[in-house]
């Protein structure tokens, strides 16, 4: 292990959320280095590669650095582009392909260990803020052939699947844009949902191109079905009604969401609730149960990721360092919306 570096607050994670909160961090004098597994907004990467956001650009930036673009909406490439220059603006220390594997101390001395490419690292800090995200972590069906070379927990374009028989699991916005996408690729999809329907959160504009899809059988739809098992055939559904079907499939695409990760926090003792998957925290200051432990982004809404997104995301590191400061946590700016991406 090398020597230990020695800094004010870790920050673990480099999405949009954790750069957020090291800027912030760094502009009130706190010595701060943010440490992510991968590269810079790493979850943006694994964006369809046509992925349009949500948001507007102006919401979706940090720091006060204007995110221009001629369009009104940011694609995956705008976003990429600005969150690098994010980084080099505000000059932030950030450690990409630096996994943390431990947090181990307690306030106002933890230390950090690290590894990347086989080598480890500590990092001495006051304070750290967990901001890691959920992409890396999705929520697994656990049923047989989950793990078949042909299935995959992420969508990114579908030319690959040309004249190929492909069936998308889920209802929300993931599998409603993978779906349209696969079919307009010349796919054969079928689009199949433990529910009666789609996810009431269907952005606006994908929904009544994809139902007109399903209306005149361009798209198929297989809806109050769970996935009983995968293999080289397609996949196996069990319906309500308790009948049973294979959907044919060459690919198959289980975009059915993710769940933040909190091996770190549950690690260092903070409590997990069990119902919520919400560690235990104080709404105000983002300071877990484990003195000098903050959370930042997503985490903090457990499994209703929908609760946080860059937009209210970007205002954490404020609140974390109003009560490094002790100073009064501030208010967080009105949102317009409560739902960003897929």
């Amino acid at each position: 292990m090398t020597a230990r570096d020695g800094w004010d607050v870790v920050v673990i994670g480099a999405g949009p959320c954790g750069l957020a909160a090291g800027i912030s961090l760094t502009r009130a004098g706190f010595r701060t280095v943010i440490v992510d597994a991968g590269c810079v907004v790493q979850a943006i990467t694994q964006y369809p590669t046509h992925a349009t956001f949500f948001s507007t650009a102006e919401k979706l930036s940090l720091g006060g650095l204007p995110f221009v673009i001629s369009e009104s909406k940011p694609t995956r490439r705008d976003a990429l582009t600005y969150y690098r220059a994010v980084v080099s603006y505000f000059d932030l220390d950030v450690r990409q392909y630096e996994r943390v594997t431990a947090i181990e101390g307690a306030a106002p001395r933890f230390t950090i260990t690290t590894e990347r490419r086989g080598a480890r690292k500590a990092l001495d800090a006051r304070a750290v803020v967990v901001a890691t995200g959920y992409w890396g972590s999705p929520n697994l069906l656990n049923v047989p052939g989950e793990d078949l070379p042909h299935v995959s927990h992420a969508y990114h374009e579908g030319h690959h699947a040309f004249q190929q028989k492909v069936v998308v699991i889920g209802g929300g916005n993931s599998a409603a844009e993978a779906a349209l996408d696969l079919w307009r690729s010349g796919a054969h999809v079928t689009l199949s949902h433990f529910g009666p329907t789609f996810d009431k959160r269907i952005k606006p504009w994908v929904l009544p191109d994809l139902t007109n899809r399903i209306a005149e059988g361009s798209i198929g739809a297989s809806w109050n079905a769970r996935v009983a098992s995968i293999d080289h055939e397609g996949v196996r559904v069990r319906r309500d009604d308790g009948s049973e079907a294979l959907l044919p499939a060459d690919h198959v695409y289980l975009l059915t969401g993710y769940s933040p990760n909190v091996d770190l926090l549950r690690a260092v003792g903070v409590p997990i609730d069990a119902a919520t998957g919400i560690p235990s925290h104080d709404a105000a200051t983002l300071e877990t149960t484990v003195p000098g432990v903050f959370i930042a982004g997503v985490v903090i809404a457990g499994y209703d990721a929908n609760r946080v997104f860059i937009e209210n995301g970007r205002y954490h590191g404020d609140r974390i360092v109003a009560r490094l400061q002790g100073a009064s946590a501030p208010e967080t700016p009105g949102v317009s919306r409560d739902l960003d991406g897929g």
